[in-house]
C-alpha cells in the first residue's frame, strides 16, 4: 500500500466487575475514563484512529462498547456495575473471538487488550461462552488461543498476587505481558492505570516505528534490553574516548566525588548508576551500559532501548544480566551508593 499508512488500534479493556470489585467500582470507572481521554490525546497526536471495546465480567462476560471511536466515547459510569463471581478466562477467549470478527480491510490494524481482574477464575466453566465445562480445558484452550493469535495482536493481563501471575502463565500469557496490581486499595488501582497508560504509550510510538504487536508490553526497565533490541534499535555505541566510568567507594555528592577522582564536573555531564526503583522525567538524559563490553548508549535511542515514552515515567533497575541503566545527574548533590559507578561524559 502506498502513500499513507493508516494505523488503526483496537483497544479493549476487559474489567472485572465481580462483587470483590465493589469497593473499587467508582475508581474503576475513573481509570477507565481517564485511559479513554489519555488515547483520544495520543491518538490525535499520532494521527492513529484508535476504537475502544469494553467487556465487563463477572458470572458471565459482557460487550458494553464495541469498536467506538475513541474520540466519541460516553464515560463508563453507567456500564460498570460490580456483583457476582470471576469469569476471567470466559472473557478472555470471548472478547479475543469477537474482536477477531472485526473487519481489517485497508490501513495497518493492530489490537491491543488489557484484562483487569482481582481474583482468581471461579466462574467460566458455568459460563455460556466458555467452550468447555472442565476448567483445565478452559486453561488449554485459553493458551492455545494465545498461541495462534496474529503477530498483530497484544494481549496483557494484571493480577492481584504471584498466584494469579502463575495462573495467567498456565494459560499461556507471555511474562511480560503480565502485571502485579495491588486491589486492596485506589491507590493500587490508580497506579494499575498508570501502567496500563504506559503501556499503550510504547505500543502506540512502537506502531510508527512498524511494529504490530509486542509479547513485553509491561516490560521498562532493565529487563526490556538485549542484543536483539539494540541491533533492532539501530543503536550506535558512543566513542569510548568521549567517556569514563567512575567506580564509587563510599558514599558521596555526585560532584564532589567526580572532582575528588580528578575530573572537571559540568553540570550534566555526570550519570549515577539506577540502583533503585524511580521516576524519570522526560528531559533527564539515559544511559545504558553494556556489561560485558562496557559499551555505552545515550541520547533517545537508550531510552527507546528501555522501551521507556517521552513522559514522566518510573523505571525499576530490574536485574539484568547484560545491562546497567544510568540517569543523568541535574543535581550536584546526588548521593552516590559505594560500589556503584558513575558515568562522565568528557
Amino acid at each position: 500500500m502506498s502513500g499513507h499508512q493508516n494505523y488503526i488500534n483496537h483497544v479493549a479493556l476487559v474489567l472485572d466487575a465481580s462483587s470483590s470489585m465493589s469497593h473499587l467500582s467508582r475508581k474503576v470507572v475513573d481509570v477507565a475514563d481517564q485511559q479513554i481521554a489519555y488515547l483520544a490525546r495520543r491518538s490525535r497526536e499520532l494521527d492513529q484512529e484508535t476504537r475502544v471495546t469494553v467487556y465487563v465480567f463477572a458470572d458471565k462476560a459482557e460487550c458494553v462498547i464495541y469498536d467506538k471511536d475513541v474520540l466519541r466515547m460516553p464515560s463508563l459510569q453507567q456500564l460498570y456495575r460490580a456483583g457476582g463471581m470471576t469469569a476471567l478466562l470466559a472473557a478472555a477467549l470471548k472478547s479475543q473471538r469477537e474482536l477477531a470478527q472485526t473487519a481489517q480491510l485497508y490501513g495497518d490494524h493492530s489490537f491491543l487488550t488489557f484484562i483487569l481482574t482481582d481474583g482468581q477464575e471461579n466462574a467460566s466453566h458455568r459460563c455460556p461462552d466458555a467452550p468447555a465445562a472442565d476448567p483445565r480445558e478452559l486453561v488449554e484452550a485459553v493458551a492455545k488461543m494465545i498461541a495462534t493469535q496474529q503477530d498483530n495482536w497484544t494481549l496483557a493481563v494484571l493480577v492481584p498476587d504471584q498466584m494469579g501471575k502463575r495462573e495467567a502463565m498456565q494459560c499461556g500469557f507471555p511474562k511480560d505481558n503480565i502485571a502485579i496490581w495491588d486491589a486492596t486499595s485506589t491507590q493500587g488501582l490508580e497506579e494499575a492505570g498508570q501502567v496500563i497508560q504506559q503501556a499503550t504509550e510504547k505500543f502506540m510510538v512502537g506502531r510508527t516505528q512498524g511494529i504490530r504487536g509486542s509479547r513485553t508490553v509491561f516490560s521498562t526497565g532493565a529487563q526490556a534490553v538485549n542484543k536483539d533490541t539494540i541491533e533492532a534499535a539501530g543503536l550506535t555505541p558512543v566513542d569510548p574516548s568521549e567517556y569514563q566510568l567512575i567506580p564509587v567507594t563510599r558514599e558521596a555528592a555526585i560532584r564532589e566525588w567526580v572532582i575528588e577522582c580528578g575530573h572537571t564536573y559540568r553540570t550534566g555531564s555526570a550519570f549515577y548508576q539506577l540502583n533503585k526503583s524511580e521516576k524519570i522525567q522526560a528531559k533527564k538524559q539515559i544511559a545504558v551500559l553494556e556489561k560485558k563490553t562496557d559499551r555505552v548508549y545515550t541520547g533517545p535511542e537508550a531510552r527507546a532501548l528501555l522501551g521507556l515514552p517521552d513522559t514522566e515515567v518510573r523505571v525499576t533497575p530490574d536485574h539484568n544480566d547484560d545491562f546497567t541503566i544510568f540517569v543523568q545527574s541535574t543535581s550536584v548533590n546526588r548521593k552516590l551508593i559505594p560500589n556503584t559507578r558513575v558515568l562522565l561524559m568528557l
